[in-house]
């Protein structure tokens, strides 16, 4: 039920309308109240609308921070910062673009001048679960995911399976060991963060993880999730090992909401909802922002692109159309057994030229005529990240 002021449910005119309350969607809000702009705002959250810092979801068990902790302020307090109406845990199930009106999912509709569709990503999971194991299966892609996952872990240390490790499993699998709990990491790629780091890179991370105590099942599938009887989940995994747990965490990639833009009419493709350099979609009156948005055919789930695009979007629609450009922002993944901080190449390198050992690393992505592209740097040598930063080229210039 919406938790904020039911009489909007009789407006029938929304100046703007925002689909989506996480970084991208009250973040916008708030920029557009300190430019002054006075329209009215109206917020649409499927959860509770709490305001909170999306990266510190990965990091809140080594803090011992709960739910409440994270969340900055209730949906009511956003609300009232921002003097807009927030709508939550209601779903937008239809986007009527001729004549510019929501269907929420109680039924009552909404008119916009201007919407911004700031929907995110969901979790993606390339396998099904079975029905009597779902209930130790978890996500974590936003507070209340968060909230469940830390109920199912709040009574004692327990075993923790982490299916992927991208950016959301090996932070995670950081975080839950610092937490005291026993993590087990499984991933058919060889080394952790693939899509970040040069192989021997990931191999360093690796290591700091079993040197800790994380233990790693890598290069491996995971075939099936059962119950064994001791009311446990048991993992079997491609070559016939099997891991038991308590729990397990599906940190799998995470794919663009963008069904609603689809099914409206809306140019998407699977790397999201596609705008322009100004945030706007094949709609005039409609933009995209954060993880569901594809400017130019580039997707960055990152804080600081999302944090240009709040800028440049809330220029065009205070008056002042603004093209976003995203400079060479490199991403600093929270794992403190090991600090890594990386700026993956938008194209496949020629070469990775690779320097150190151990723990302390640097990896130099070149195209063919021997221009810097990208980097990754592990253990100290984190330190030259903004010497590279200044190199590498723009993700969006």
């Amino acid at each position: 039920m919406p938790a904020i002021d039911k009489q909007l449910l009789s407006n029938s005119h929304s100046a703007l309308i925002i689909i989506g309350t996480g970084m991208a969607g009250i973040g916008l809000a708030r920029a557009l109240r300190r430019q002054g702009d006075t329209r009215t705002i109206t917020l649409i959250s499927a959860d509770s609308g709490d305001d909170y810092s999306k990266p510190l979801l990965s990091t809140g068990f080594a803090k011992r921070l709960t739910p409440d902790q994270l969340a900055q302020r209730s949906a009511r307090d956003v609300a009232e910062e921002l003097n807009a109406e927030l709508i939550t845990h209601t779903q937008v199930v239809h986007l009527h673009v001729d004549n510019q009106r929501i269907v929420l999912s109680n039924g009552h509709q909404l008119h916009y001048d201007d919407l911004v569709l700031a929907t995110g990503a969901a979790p993606r999971t390339p396998f099904s679960v079975p029905e009597n194991v779902a209930k130790r299966c978890f996500t974590v892609n936003d507070l209340d995911e968060y909230r469940r996952f830390y109920d199912a872990l709040a009574t004692a240390p327990a075993r923790v399976a982490i299916v992927g490790a991208g950016l959301v499993g090996c932070e995670f699998a950081n975080d839950l060991y610092a937490g005291g709990h026993q993590v087990t990491l499984i991933a058919p790629e060889r080394a952790p963060l693939p899509r970040l780091l040069p192989e021997p890179l990931g191999q360093a991370l690796g290591n700091a993880f079993q040197a800790a105590g994380i233990q790693l099942a890598l290069g491996r599938t995971l075939q099936t999730l059962t119950l064994n009887p001791d009311n446990a989940l048991s993992l079997h995994l491609d070559n016939g090992d099997h891991y038991v747990a308590d729990i397990a965490l599906l940190a799998t990639g995470l794919t663009p909401r963008s069904e609603l833009a689809e099914a409206a009419g809306l140019a998407v493709s699977r790397s999201g909802i596609m705008v322009d350099r100004q945030l706007r979609t094949s709609q005039p009156h409609i933009f995209a922002l954060g993880d569901v948005a594809c400017v130019e055919d580039v997707n960055a789930m990152y804080v600081q692109p999302l944090q240009a695009c709040i800028k440049a979007l809330t220029s065009t629609l205070t008056g002042k159309p603004t093209s976003v450009s995203f400079g060479a922002w490199p991403v600093i993944v929270k794992t403190p057994l090991l600090p890594v901080v990386a700026y993956p190449p938008a194209t496949t390198p020629a070469q990775w030229q690779i320097e150190g050992e151990g723990n302390e690393m640097t990896a130099i992505a070149e195209n063919k005529d021997g221009r810097l592209i990208g980097f990754a740097l592990t253990g100290g040598c984190v330190r030259r990240k903004v010497e590279l930063s200044r190199t590498a080229p723009a993700l969006l210039g």
